[in-house]
């Protein structure tokens, strides 16, 4: 899984309220669970008309918002199914940080398994943030480590996240790459219990 220390991108605005997982890539799309091939799927709903051609009024298509790699979302971001294939395609499509006044909790963390920063503003913060890139080419500024945004105006706006997220993201590793990380641990107190508690192991051969 790819890090995630700090990052500069276009940020793209997209501030509806209550955007469901079926939004993001709906399910006519949900045909593999492979983390591939989403990209075009992303928002096909808005993007295209008659999922053939793009539609002019939607935010994506606009040449302005081409290559945008942060959005800057609105309320609720995420809510509906739980499906994965959300933040696959967003991470697919190039979208590396959401940032919304709030978002789904399954969705919020299915997006760091996805290499994808979703960052929790206060809704007047994410406002001001919306207006300063809507109309023009704007780039945010993303630092995990500092755990801060800064905006195109230049202000700097702190933000909160999990420390275990925090630190797992920053060393690019998933959950299952997280607990490889520990082998040694894990190794080291599986070795200690058959010592504490034998019992619970006499099937099995005790270490050396």
């Amino acid at each position: 899984m790819e890090k995630f220390v700090t990052y500069t991108g276009v940020a793209v605005p997209l501030p509806r309220s209550n955007v469901n997982t079926d939004d993001i890539v709906p399910a006519r799309f949900l045909k593999t669970v492979r983390r591939t091939g989403f990209a075009d799927a992303l928002f096909a709903n808005w993007r295209y008309i008659d999922d053939r051609e793009a539609n002019p009024d939607f935010v994506l298509n606009q040449s302005r918002y081409e290559g945008a790699t942060v959005l800057v979302a609105g309320p609720n971001f995420g809510c509906g199914s739980s499906r994965e294939h959300a933040p696959w395609s967003l991470r697919e499509f190039g979208f590396r940080c959401v940032i919304a006044p709030s978002f789904a909790d399954i969705f919020y963390n299915n997006c760091f398994n996805s290499s994808i920063l979703p960052v929790v503003l206060d809704p007047a913060e994410v406002d001001d943030l919306v207006a300063a890139v809507t109309g023009r080419r704007q780039e945010v500024h993303v630092d995990l480590a500092a755990q801060t945004i800064t905006t195109p105006t230049g202000r700097v706006l702190p933000f909160e996240v999990d420390p275990f997220k925090r630190e797992a993201l920053l060393g690019g590793l998933d959950s299952i790459d997280w607990t490889l990380s520990r082998g040694d641990e894990i190794s080291a107190y599986e070795q200690r219990r058959r010592r504490e508690a034998a019992w619970l192991f006499l099937d099995q051969p005790t270490p050396a």
